[in-house]
């Protein structure tokens, strides 16, 4: 009987471990891309993280010039340097027009200005309700990736079809 009752228990145990685990939601999707310069440095590092509201995406740039510098996401993940024209233009699956003051955008790969400050260094945390690291149109790890690159120049938000922000000096591919 005292068995019987030992082996009961390890049973509802065991039941109530495994509903307990199944009702742990499971980790967010996350990526990352690790920024490198036209040299083959690295410059800085991108975290991205799935939520409810969209991906939020954390950037911490060092040994970079100082002053605002756009920073896009784009088409294709593949960072050639030294110009990294590999990695195309802006992530724009529903075709919009560049710029987050534009009434016609933004690119999904639009993002806030990188301000760097004398020491090279900078970040942002900001969340992007119009991309995904889940499956489809959206999503950043696609077929074809997606790398982040960062501007010689300030994004000016509305010029299309690159907001003025000059040459890239960065570039990190999004991987999982």
């Amino acid at each position: 009987m005292r068995r019987l009752l030992v082996v009961g228990l390890a049973v509802t145990l065991a039941g109530c471990a495994s509903m307990r685990a199944e009702k742990e939601p499971p980790p967010p999707l996350s990526a990352e891309a690790t920024l490198k310069d036209k040299d083959g440095k690295q410059v800085g590092v991108a975290t991205l993280i799935e939520q409810s509201d969209g991906v939020r995406i954390a950037i911490t740039g060092y040994r970079l010039p100082p002053g605002d510098k756009g920073l896009h996401i784009h088409a294709v993940g593949v960072c050639q340097p030294p110009e990294f024209t590999s990695s195309m233009g802006h992530f724009n699956p529903a075709g919009k027009k560049h710029g987050m003051e534009s009434p016609e955008g933004p690119h999904a790969g639009d993002l806030p200005n990188l301000k760097v400050a004398a020491n090279g260094e900078g970040g942002i945390d900001y969340v992007n309700k119009l991309v995904t690291l889940r499956p489809g149109p959206n999503s950043l790890l696609g077929d074809n990736g997606t790398a982040i690159i960062v501007h010689a120049a300030a994004d000016d938000m509305k010029t299309d079809p690159t907001g003025n922000s000059g040459g890239r000096i960065a570039c990190g591919v999004i991987v999982k």
